[in-house]
């Protein structure tokens, strides 16, 4: 015969994680809810959320979410759930977000052009704020429409319909790569460009430009593509068939489309990086995964992510947020050389 079943010990309530922190449930509630900054001090707030991990207190949201007039959610929209570089923007958004009793909702805008329906039938009601990652300028009017705080993530600096942004520092890592071609003895660039409008794209092609012009007897021919690995391969080998020299290296605008150049090379029956160097961005998994590995910008994903939820509670808690860019840098990896002597 089984023993009757023990019943399940009583859940930690806020007073008993005010009792072990030693402060007052009220404390508690603004340290647990994200709005203790000017009422206690850091040292307290720490002690609360420590005494709550030790006792394995969670909040009731729902209830919280009724007394409060917040969902204690966010939205993140992004233009594709299967990129990597998406995928760990959402990582680090939710990090942050789980540490303030958030959660995040991760959205598809199809391509990041458009455009990104209501996923509710009131996001007003069913959101506290939304973080939209690399979107084109009208993807998110449906959005924009529901009167909620907008963080933008990599997006134009003019565009004003925003509580806050966070951008990587883009133009540089473009600069990063023609200063490290030219530096091999590159003259004759092709960009392989996105062919999505968005502000982020536009920027490397600005940058890229303006760095080979700075180089004497240097030219560059831009040829846009979509983003993915036959496009790009596409698009490279009609620039290898085109008449006229061939370019001794190719600049791509994500590691997607230099793998589908790499590709172009040796159908060609040439090689990377002895006959044409070849350069990324981005610098996925894929960057790695290719012979020879890429030379290709990294950008700090998580960080944006992270940056971006950051941003969101600031915005939420009426406190300024923080607007430095991310700094992106270049890795030299087996893609990029001299070009041939001849």
């Amino acid at each position: 015969m089984s023993s009757p079943q023990q019943p399940a010990p009583p859940r930690p309530t806020s007073r008993d994680v005010a009792r072990a922190a030693g402060v007052s449930q009220a404390a508690v509630s603004l340290v647990l809810g994200g709005k203790w900054r000017g009422r206690v001090s850091a040292a307290t707030a720490e002690r609360v959320r420590g005494s709550a991990r030790e006792l394995g207190y969670r909040p009731n949201l729902a209830a919280r979410s009724l007394r409060l007039g917040s969902t204690r959610t966010a939205l993140l929209v992004v233009p594709a759930l299967t990129n990597e570089f998406f995928a760990r923007v959402y990582a680090g958004a939710a990090a942050v977000a789980a540490e303030h009793d958030f959660g995040v909702v991760l959205y598809p805008s199809p391509d990041g052009t458009g455009p990104a329906r209501d996923p509710f039938s009131s996001a007003r009601a069913a959101l506290d704020g939304v973080i939209a990652s690399s979107m084109a300028a009208d993807a998110l009017g449906a959005l924009r429409g529901a009167d909620l705080p907008l963080v933008m993530l990599d997006s134009d600096p003019r565009d004003h319909g925003t509580a806050a942004r966070v951008n990587l520092e883009i133009a540089d890592g473009m600069r990063q790569v023609a200063e490290h071609l030219a530096g091999l003895g590159h003259r004759r660039f092709v960009h392989l460009a996105s062919a999505v409008d968005t502000w982020t794209f536009a920027v490397r092609a600005r940058a890229l430009a303006d760095a080979v012009r700075d180089v004497p007897g240097a030219t560059v021919h831009r040829v846009a593509a979509p983003l993915d690995v036959r496009a790009g391969r596409e698009a490279a080998e009609a620039v290898l068939a085109a008449p006229g020299p061939l370019p001794t290296a190719i600049v791509c605008d994500d590691d997607i489309l230099a793998a589908g150049a790499c590709k172009a090379v040796r159908r060609r029956g040439l090689r990377v990086p002895d006959d044409i160097s070849v350069t990324g961005f981005d610098d996925l998994a894929l960057a790695t995964a290719v012979e020879p590995e890429l030379t290709t910008v990294r950008l700090p994903a998580e960080q944006v992510g992270e940056r971006g939820m950051t941003a969101l509670l600031a915005v939420l808690e009426g406190r300024p947020a923080e607007q430095a860019g991310l700094p992106v840098h270049l890795v030299v990896r087996g893609s990029s050389a001299p070009p041939p002597a001849s």
